[in-house]
């Protein structure tokens, strides 16, 4: 059997989930900045579509509280990770809206 942590959940359930999360804040940070800015050419430039990638990023550790992990435990690779993750899931999905000019 898997090693578990104190949460009861094994490390592989534990990055998964992590990952998993990170994930889909991203796509959903990236349709929510659609929504707010638009996805025609000029939305591009606007700064709010950050505002909304930061406000997913910190959204996710109460999440994962509830869930059941401790995110006080994460050294700096692991936020690295959760805010990359988030990051490059938001940057690729705003761009494929931005770039087909979907409207939302």
């Amino acid at each position: 059997m898997a090693t578990e942590t104190a949460t009861g959940l094994s490390g592989h359930l534990r990055g998964v989930t992590v990952t998993t999360l990170a994930c889909l804040a991203g796509v959903v940070a990236a349709v929510i900045s659609g929504v707010l800015v638009g996805t025609d050419p000029a939305a591009a430039a606007d700064r709010r579509t950050i505002g909304v990638l930061a406000a997913f990023v910190l959204v996710q550790f109460p999440i994962l509280r509830a869930v059941g992990i401790d995110a006080t435990e994460f050294g700096i690779k692991d936020n690295l990770y959760l805010v990359f993750m988030t990051f490059v899931l938001w940057f690729v999905t705003l761009t494929i809206l931005l770039s087909s000019g979907v409207s939302l």
